[in-house]
C-alpha cells in the first residue's frame, strides 16, 4: 500500500511539473494579465473619455466648435486618447453616448479598432478615422467598394520592438531584425544575447502595427517552431507600449544605436518613424470635415497630438 501511494504521489508531482513546464513555456507569453476592458479592445474606453473630469486625455478649450452635421469619427486603439481629445476640444458635450461598456450608434465617437475603422469610413458609418496607414486589403476593399481615400498626415510614431526586461538584448541594427522575423536569425546569441531560440511574435493581420511590419520588412514573415521554447520578441507603437499598456515586464529596444525617446522621434535620428493620419472618404460631402482637420493641423490641435505622447508635425 505505501508503494502504491508513493507511486501515485510520484505521478501527481510529475503531472504537475510538467504542467508548470508548459505553462511557462507556452501558456504564460499568452496570456493577457490586463483587466476585462483592456483585453476586449486592446484600451480601456471609460479611461480616456471626452466630457469626463477624471478623464487621462489632454484637455484644450478651443473656441473653435463645430456645430451642424458633425462628422462621426473612429479610428486605432493607439489613437484613441488623441480623437477623443479632439471631441473634447471642438464638439458639444451632447454629442457623445456612452453605455459603460461601448459607444451607441448615435453617439459621434466611435471606437472599432484599426480594422474596423478602415471598414467602417469605405462603408460609410465613420466620416473621419485616425489610424495608421492602411493594409494592402484595407485599399483593395476601398476599392472594391469604387471609394477613394484621402489620408492626411496629423503626427509621427515610433514604430517598436519589444522584448522581456530581463533580455541582455538592448539594441538591434534593422538588418538583424528583418533577419529575425525572416527567419534568417533563429537564436539570441547570433545578436549578442543568450543561447535561446528567439520566438518572434506577429500580430492581428489587419491592425496598424501588423500593417506597419508588412511594410517595414523586405521578405515574408516566417515564426521558426522553436522559438516557443525561447524568448519572445514583439512589436507595436511607443505609445501603445509606454503610454497605455504601461507593461514593466516589457523593454522597448534601440535601433543602429537609437532609442525610440520623443527627441529621437522629433528628429527622426530613429529610424522607424512614421506618420499617422486623418483618413476620410474623397466622395464624403460633409462641410465640417475640412474644418476639423485644419484645426487639428493647427497650433490647438498638434498641442493635443504632442501632449498625448506623440510627435507634432511642427
Amino acid at each position: 500500500m505505501k508503494r502504491q501511494l508513493g507511486l501515485i504521489a510520484l505521478v501527481a508531482v510529475m503531472f504537475a511539473a510538467f504542467d508548470i513546464a508548459v505553462y511557462n513555456i507556452f501558456t504564460k507569453r499568452y496570456i493577457n494579465n490586463t483587466n476585462p476592458e483592456m483585453q476586449a479592445k486592446s484600451i480601456e474606453l471609460s479611461k480616456y473619455l471626452p466630457f469626463d473630469e477624471n478623464s487621462g486625455i489632454v484637455k484644450i478649450d478651443s473656441a473653435a466648435k463645430l456645430g451642424g452635421k458633425l462628422p462621426v469619427i473612429d479610428g486605432a486603439a493607439a489613437l484613441y486618447p488623441v480623437f477623443s481629445g479632439f471631441v473634447n476640444a471642438v464638439y458639444p458635450s451632447d454629442s457623445v453616448f456612452f453605455d459603460g461598456e461601448n459607444f451607441t450608434d448615435e453617439s459621434a465617437l466611435h471606437y472599432t479598432n484599426t480594422r474596423g475603422a478602415y471598414s467602417a469610413i469605405v462603408d460609410g458609418t465613420a466620416d473621419v478615422i485616425f489610424c495608421a496607414a492602411p493594409s494592402r486589403e484595407q485599399l483593395e476593399y476601398a476599392e472594391q467598394n469604387s471609394v477613394e481615400l484621402e489620408l492626411v498626415p496629423i503626427g509621427r510614431e515610433a514604430f517598436v520592438f519589444i522584448v522581456n526586461k530581463n533580455n541582455p538584448v538592448d539594441d538591434l541594427a534593422v538588418e538583424q531584425v528583418k533577419g529575425i522575423y525572416s527567419g534568417e536569425i533563429k537564436k539570441w546569441s547570433e545578436v549578442g544575447g543568450e543561447n535561446r531560440y528567439i520566438d518572434a511574435l506577429q500580430r492581428n493581420a489587419g491592425s496598424g502595427s501588423q500593417s506597419q511590419m508588412l511594410a517595414f520588412m523586405d521578405a515574408p514573415m516566417k515564426r521558426s517552431l522553436t522559438g516557443i521554447f525561447g524568448s519572445a520578441i514583439g512589436f507595436s507603437f511607443r505609445y501603445y507600449v509606454e503610454g497605455i499598456v504601461e507593461n514593466s515586464d516589457v523593454k522597448m529596444l534601440s535601433l543602429n544605436g537609437v532609442y525610440p525617446s520623443p527627441e529621437n522621434i522629433a528628429d527622426e535620428s530613429y529610424p522607424l518613424v512614421s506618420s499617422f493620419y486623418a483618413v476620410y472618404r474623397k466622395d464624403d460631402d460633409n462641410p465640417n470635415i475640412p474644418v476639423l482637420i485644419d484645426w487639428i493641423l493647427s497650433d490647438e490641435g498638434q498641442r493635443i497630438v504632442e501632449e498625448s505622447g506623440y510627435a507634432a508635425l511642427k
